[in-house]
């Protein structure tokens, strides 16, 4: 199989090393079954990463796995890109039975995902367990999933503007189908496991809430039924965040002026945050194994994380504001895939040169939708590199 490029990006973590033990061809072959493309989006590398000999490594920019991969799939010479996550484990049969998924689709099938494993504790599972178990039933994530050139080349990739690992694969599998490709699931298996975090990562999720408005602000108020993404529980924590305002701003008002109205909306409204919290824990608590640590650990957070869900949220929806979705050519019905056509791959490929930041100054309202419609969508601004805060597409930003 020497049609197809598998990219991975990466930040260097060490279990990129298993990933290579999985992919690494049959010593006796003659050539890679593959074109392997790892894209190093380390933002401050001291030393080239360790691959085999038969891995190119492409230079990132630090600024995420959407950008990591879409210089992995511009680099590509295949007529298939296969997407994998560097923290995966591909089956002993990968290659083949990825063979079989590809060679079974028809021309109008622009991508196809594999089946995805999240093995599991014989206890009850930790809360972070549950939400990397969810992975296997999430649709067209790319921890691993394979695409065709031509559909990715159509609708210009990933959107750079979704910066973490969560929510990008979604929004592009949306906007493959509207051009007018379909999506199938394979039958290969890749193994997901659960990656070792500490007590605080849920926390450290809420920050995809500020995706999660991006997207509204892209999609409309059914951005979650359009994007196929399950519900979430931003209105709960909305509501539990007012409750603690409110029973704050009233006791500052009951102190200031004695008033006991003041103090009942106080008690009232803390009262409701209280009952929105434990409710909250609750339901984190109950299915996990309930050791002292995890409730101990499911108490805290699960007071920290509304307000913070909201924070977030609430910054997206600003930086965001007057957004529009990434332009889709629509595909003719009834058309061949395109034979890939590019020139013999090269011993090494730059990454595609960064776009220019907009200017720091933003145009007035007045003149805001011919300034974006001149401009095209405003890159997404710098940030602390998503991969070390990854956050699993389903269910992770509560």
């Amino acid at each position: 199989m020497t049609d197809v490029t598998i990219v991975v990006p990466t930040v260097g973590r060490p279990c990129l090393g298993r990933l290579f033990a999985a992919l690494a061809p049959n010593p006796s072959a003659p050539v890679p079954p593959a074109r392997v493309l790892v894209v190093d989006d380390r933002t401050d590398p001291d030393d080239p990463l360790a691959v085999p000999d038969w891995v190119t490594v492409l230079p990132g920019d630090g600024r995420g796995p959407a950008a990591a991969r879409n210089i992995g799939w511009r680099a590509a010479r295949h007529e298939w890109v296969v997407f994998l996550d560097d923290d995966v484990v591909p089956g002993p049969q990968w290659l083949d039975d990825l063979a079989a998924d590809l060679a079974a689709v028809s021309d109008d099938v622009g991508g196809v995902q594999g089946e995805l494993r999240v093995p599991l504790p014989d206890r009850r599972p930790t809360d972070w367990e549950r939400v990397t178990a969810g992975l296997a039933d999430g649709a067209w994530l790319t921890a691993d999933m394979a695409y065709r050139r031509a559909a990715l080349a159509r609708v210009g990739g990933f959107d750079e503007r979704l910066p973490r690992a969560f929510r990008e694969d979604a929004e592009l599998a949306h906007r493959v189908r509207r051009s007018g490709w379909s999506l199938r699931r394979g039958t290969r298996r890749t193994t997901h496991p659960v990656r070792p975090e500490d007590p605080w990562v849920s926390v450290r999720c809420q920050r995809g809430n500020a995706d999660d408005a991006l997207l509204r602000r892209l999609y409309g108020r059914r951005w979650r039924d359009v994007l196929e993404l399950p519900a979430g529980r931003r209105h709960r924590h909305a509501a539990i965040t007012a409750a603690a305002l409110t029973a704050a701003g009233a006791t500052l008002a009951a102190l200031a002026t004695g008033n006991h109205r003041w103090r009942g909306l106080a008690v009232l409204a803390a009262a409701a945050w209280g009952a929105g919290t434990a409710e909250f824990a609750a339901a984190r608590i109950v299915p996990g194994p309930r050791d002292r640590r995890e409730v101990l650990t499911m108490l805290a957070t699960s007071a920290v994380i509304p307000p913070l869900a909201v924070t977030h949220w609430l910054r997206g929806w600003w930086t965001w504001r007057g957004e529009r979705p990434l332009p889709v050519t629509a595909r003719a019905a009834g058309r061949r895939a395109e034979p890939i056509s590019l020139p013999p791959e090269p011993i090494s490929l730059p990454p595609e040169p960064a776009m220019p930041r907009p200017p720091a100054v933003r145009p007035d309202r007045a003149s805001r939708p011919a300034a974006r419609s001149e401009a095209g969508p405003r890159p997404a601004p710098a940030r602390p590199n998503p991969f070390r805060s990854w956050a699993p597409s389903a269910g992770a930003v509560r």
